[in-house]
């Protein structure tokens, strides 16, 4: 529909783009709601499939509350690792490079197009730190790799949802932009077509 209105466009105006400057405006504004409907319509082919992927379904709003669970956990499981070891080896990188990771979503960008750079980051985290482990903290790591894993999963979530909210968020005012010029430019026409 929206490539349809396109043509509809340009065989309205005549060219590409207008003389007039109230013209240029509404042009600008159409393209840009084009170029935005057609880049939304490519999120929507291809994100959902990435989300289904994770094998996690999450509800955007309870990321917070989930991330938060999370890293609880993992402190927790820090804790109880140092607690019954008596060794401190985990906890000390744990606090060095897996807090950051646990405290908010990472890897936003990575995430929106696609990439795996969290999932490397964690595999060469987790390699790194268990050759220095005992066979009880290494244990406590892959519990901790696990937790990790399912956090890098609602980073994913994170990452595409923000970005098709916020896709609507610009696509709605325009949209709305839009046809007030429009409705603007048909009044015009008529109380000067008189």
């Amino acid at each position: 529909g929206g490539i349809l209105a396109l043509l509809f466009f340009w065989i309205h105006t005549g060219s590409l783009w207008p003389l007039g400057r109230y013209e240029q405006i509404l042009a600008l504004l159409f393209y840009l709601l084009t170029a935005n409907g057609i880049v939304g319509y490519i999120l929507q082919k291809i994100y959902p499939g990435h989300l289904t992927q994770t094998g996690l379904e999450i509800i955007y709003e309870r990321i917070p509350a989930e991330i938060v669970e999370i890293r609880e956990s993992a402190e927790a499981l820090i804790l109880e690792c140092t607690q019954s070891t008596g060794v401190e080896t985990l906890a000390q990188y744990y606090l060095e490079t897996f807090d950051w990771f646990f405290r908010k979503p990472r890897f936003f960008a990575s995430h929106a197009v696609g990439r795996q750079k969290a999932s490397h980051w964690l595999r060469q985290q987790v390699a790194t730190v268990k050759r220095y482990l005992n066979d009880a903290e290494g244990a406590y790591l892959a519990k901790l790799q696990i937790l990790a894993e399912t956090k890098n999963k609602i980073d994913i979530h994170y990452a595409l949802q923000t970005v098709l909210k916020s896709w609507l968020l610009v696509h709605v005012p325009l949209t709305v932009a839009v046809l007030v010029f429009v409705i603007w430019h048909i009044l015009l026409v008529h109380a000067y077509a008189l």
